[in-house]
């Protein structure tokens, strides 16, 4: 299957799924990283002129451990707008790639542009299918899959898991891939967080302060939302430490039991979402 996971960062996709996106590629299927924006205002101390080729560089990096592929447009930090325009460049995409997936922020977030990129892609996964949109490039005969990355906003409505990934065996691996990514983990972040003095100088100890720092984080949905899937934990063996959620938008298409089978660990069985 080929799946595009769209965040509005360099950085969404790895942080938000990036267990999945390792755990996918690893079977075999063509998994994209694609940063709507340029990624160019995150950083209290490197100028944007700058910046995009420095994260662009990093997300490449982490698209090489990880083995998948990354892309990243070059729209500018912070003014992400699902203007005319983007909704084009999007589709345009997912006809090039032949996405059989999308995977993308909610539109409720706490930033302007993980909204802007979760709206430009709901308005995209059906136009795909349009002949004469965007007519210079064949139009999909269907439109892809489209899921939500996990989050904790409850207002105006909260995130509602349907399937899961169990990436416990990819977690080193997920922290490779956010290791590879310092200006935002060992900078950028922690300086919004007050936490810069904390951040150890040593290359070899850094790894260890990000996974002391977060890795309650990534726990902690398994906690939130594991309850929503306990009956399909109880008869799962699997270790379940580590895990990433998914929202099915209905948006796109419904999923087959097959996609279902090869892309998630569980699901909530439903009539809605097969």
């Amino acid at each position: 299957m080929r799946i595009l996971c769209f965040g509005a960062h360099p950085d969404d996709a790895e942080w938000y799924a990036g267990g999945s996106l390792v755990y996918w590629a690893s079977g075999g299927h063509e998994v994209y990283a694609i940063s709507v924006t340029n990624g160019n205002i995150g950083h209290h101390i490197i100028k944007k002129e700058s910046l995009a080729s420095v994260r662009k560089r990093e997300a490449e990096e982490s698209a090489r451990i990880g083995g998948y592929k990354s892309i990243v447009l070059d729209y500018p930090d912070g003014e992400l707008v699902p203007s005319i325009e983007l909704r084009k460049h999007i589709v345009k995409i997912i006809r090039e790639l032949q996405a059989d997936v999308v995977i993308t922020h909610r539109p409720v977030d706490y930033h302007p542009d993980h909204r802007a990129c979760g709206i430009v892609i709901q308005d995209a996964v059906f136009l795909v299918t349009v002949p004469q949109f965007v007519s210079e490039v064949p139009a999909l005969s269907q439109s892809p899959l489209c899921l939500y990355m996990m989050d904790m906003f409850k207002k105006p409505y909260p995130f509602s898991p349907d399937f899961a990934v169990d990436v416990t065996d990819y977690m080193e691996k997920k922290w490779d891939l956010l290791d590879a990514m310092p200006s935002q983990m060992y900078e950028w972040l922690p300086y919004l967080d007050h936490q810069l003095s904390e951040v150890p100088t040593e290359p070899n100890k850094r790894k260890e302060w990000l996974k002391l720092r977060w890795e309650s984080l990534f726990r902690l949905p398994s906690i939130i939302f594991g309850n929503e899937f306990k009956d399909e934990v109880s008869n799962y063996t699997g270790k379940f430490e580590f895990v990433e959620f998914f929202e099915l938008s209905e948006y796109g298409r419904k999923p087959t039991k097959a996609e279902l089978d090869t892309l998630f660990t569980f699901w909530k069985l439903s009539d809605t979402l097969i």
